[in-house]
Formats: C-alpha cells, sequence, structure tokens
C-alpha cells in the first residue's frame, strides 16, 4: 500500500523522473516522463536511453560519467531530439543512487522548459514591436509635417511657373511627397477602431488564397491542413486577411516562382501569448519549402523597413504583426533551410 502511494506521488510530479541502470536501460519512468517520451513505461522498459533518443552524444556521456565518477550531472535548456523529430527543450539533473557501492543505478529528472523559453520570446518579440511603434510614429510625425509644406510649396511653384515643361519637376515633387507619406501611412495602420465581430479563420484563408492563387506563378502550389472544428475568431476580417495575405505573399517571394506553401489551422488550448494565459486559441501556420531566412535576419524581420529583396519596402511583415497585436495575438517565426514557418496566433472569443 505504501509503495503504491509513493508511485502516485511521483506520478503526479510535472518533472519527468526516470530510473537508469549502469547499461543506460530504463528501470523506472513515472506519468510525467511517459508524455514527454511519448511512450509508456511498459513498453520503454529495459530499452537504452540512447535507443530513446536521436544523437545527445554529449548528454549520454555526461550521464556515463555521471555512473562513474559518483558526482551529479547538471545541464541547463538542452535540446533533446526524439523519433522522428521532434525537438524538445530540457533542464536536466542526475545523480546516482548510492544505495550501492559500486553504484549501479542512475536518478535522471528532466524538466521541460520549452514553454518558458516561448513565453520570454514572445514577451520579447511584444516588447520590441511596441518599442518600434513609439519609434515610429515619432518619427512619421516629424516627416509628415515638412512633407505637406513641401507640397503646399511645390502646389504654389507650380501656379506661378510661364513654361508648362517646368511643372513637370513640380510634379515630379507633389507625386513623391505623396507616395512618402502613403508609406508613413501604411507604417502607422488605420487611426479609427474598427468594428469587430465573428470570423471564420478558414473564410480568411480562403480569400487569401484565392488573391494569391491569382497572382503567383503556376509553379507555386498552395496545400490545405485545415481543423474545421476551430471556432471563430473575434476580430476585423478586411484586416486579418490583409495580415495573412502579407504573410502569404511573403512566402510566394521567396520561393521565387517554384515550390511548396502549407496553410495549417489548429487549436492550443491553455495557451500564453506573451503573458496572458488564454482558454483557446486559433493557430495558424504559413509553411514554405524555401531556402529559410538567415539566422542573423531572423530577430529583424518585423521591424519597419527591415526587407531581405532588393525591391521590398520591409512594411508587409511589420504591418501584419501589428494586426495580429490589435486583435491580442502574435506572429512568430522559426526558420531553417527547406522550411520556414511563420504562426500566427490569435485568441478565440472576444479579447477586449
Amino acid at each position: 500500500m505504501l509503495r503504491d502511494y509513493y508511485r502516485r506521488v511521483v506520478d503526479s510530479l510535472s518533472i519527468a523522473v526516470l530510473v537508469l541502470d549502469q547499461r543506460l536501460r530504463l528501470l523506472f519512468m513515472n506519468a510525467a516522463a511517459e508524455t514527454l517520451f511519448e511512450s509508456s513505461f511498459r513498453k520503454a522498459h529495459k530499452l537504452a536511453l540512447p535507443d530513446l533518443i536521436v544523437g545527445a552524444e554529449s548528454f549520454i556521456a555526461g550521464l556515463r560519467h555521471c555512473l562513474e565518477s559518483g558526482h551529479p550531472y547538471i545541464e541547463r535548456e538542452l535540446q533533446l531530439t526524439f523519433p522522428p523529430e521532434r525537438i524538445v527543450t530540457v533542464d536536466c539533473t542526475a545523480a546516482p543512487l548510492l544505495e550501492r557501492d559500486p553504484t549501479a543505478e542512475l536518478l535522471l529528472e528532466l524538466r521541460q522548459v520549452d514553454w518558458r523559453l516561448r513565453i520570454n520570446r514572445e514577451e520579447h518579440i511584444l516588447a520590441q514591436h511596441h518599442t518600434t511603434r513609439a519609434l515610429v510614429r515619432n518619427l512619421a510625425h516629424e516627416i509628415k509635417n515638412p512633407l505637406g509644406g513641401l507640397r503646399g510649396a511645390a502646389q504654389l511653384l507650380e501656379r506661378e511657373l510661364p513654361d508648362p515643361a517646368l511643372r513637370e519637376y513640380t510634379r515630379i515633387i507633389i507625386g513623391e511627397a505623396d507616395r512618402l507619406r502613403g508609406l508613413v501611412d501604411r507604417m502607422l495602420g488605420p487611426n479609427q477602431p474598427r468594428a469587430y465581430d465573428e470570423v471564420s479563420i478558414h473564410e480568411i484563408l480562403e480569400r487569401v488564397c484565392g488573391l494569391v492563387e491569382a497572382e503567383a506563378n503556376s509553379g507555386i502550389r498552395i496545400e490545405r491542413d485545415y481543423d474545421p472544428s476551430i471556432p471563430p475568431v473575434w476580430g476585423d476580417a478586411d484586416r486579418l486577411i490583409q495580415a495573412v495575405l502579407n504573410v502569404v505573399r511573403n512566402a510566394v517571394q521567396v520561393l521565387d516562382r517554384r515550390g511548396i506553401i502549407t496553410l495549417r489551422t489548429r487549436v492550443q488550448r491553455q495557451y500564453t501569448i506573451g503573458s496572458k494565459r488564454h482558454k483557446l486559441v486559433a493557430r495558424l501556420d504559413v509553411i514554405d519549402d524555401g531556402p529559410g531566412i538567415p539566422s542573423e535576419w531572423q530577430e529583424q524581420i518585423f521591424y519597419p523597413m527591415i526587407s531581405g529583396r532588393p525591391n521590398g519596402t520591409g512594411l508587409g511583415l511589420s504591418i501584419a504583426q501589428n494586426i495580429v497585436n490589435q486583435h491580442g495575438g502574435l506572429i512568430e517565426c522559426v526558420s531553417r533551410p527547406g522550411e520556414t514557418v511563420f504562426t500566427l496566433l490569435l485568441p478565440l472569443g472576444k479579447t477586449g
């Protein structure tokens, strides 16, 4: 009875607890470990740890040294790869069980920290966006005032010029002033609050698909992987279409005439965006099989005026992030050669 009680106590822990023998074969795992390894103890019993994870040679070497030396082994933010390619970040603590001499068993604790790292990253993205937004607003104010004066002076000059051929120069000045003003307005977004309503995320995606398929080269294919059970999002349909369209167009431009874009929707439960926890969140992944984003660019792609293309304005992703932020959500990006994933997270239900 007492043994069953202790087993229930260990199974209630959120930390994965394992006991390994000298060959690093599994002798015990609690419920949290079964969840982490996505395998039952009955199936994993007596399997060696190197058979349950991919690679991690230095981690395995550290565990063996722990057994041989009798000293604890600690590793922070260790990335483990579980078959086939599931990557999990953990804090690891290993200590030999000293009941026998020489030591025959090893106690291993793995605390999953992906969620903590993700929240820290999201808070950084949100803080970065708010800071950038404030800077852009201040800069826009400083730009728009002299632009108005410049445009007005050009209009007055145009009326006074005797030679119609010279008016072409004043029209260039007026046109460029209007273009810059429009650029600043797009950076700021609309000033008037919009009317929110229930919006189907899949209707938004289909609208975007129709627009992109009409524009894109026939060598680019769009695949759908939808979860039809997702309830409506509370938001402005037109602005959400613009946000998703900007992200998908970015993928189209990166692919350069050939490739696959996958639109995947899922529901996340009890999900934290920044510091706020939501009961339900709609997750939209825009996945392309292009060359990927260089690591030095990944921290900057949501800044306005930052673009990896010679003709790009660097506003598309910044505007998309701003729209999703106004809906209480966030856009994240993970990229490697052959796969780039932009993830749009939108709370389900009213957020205001």
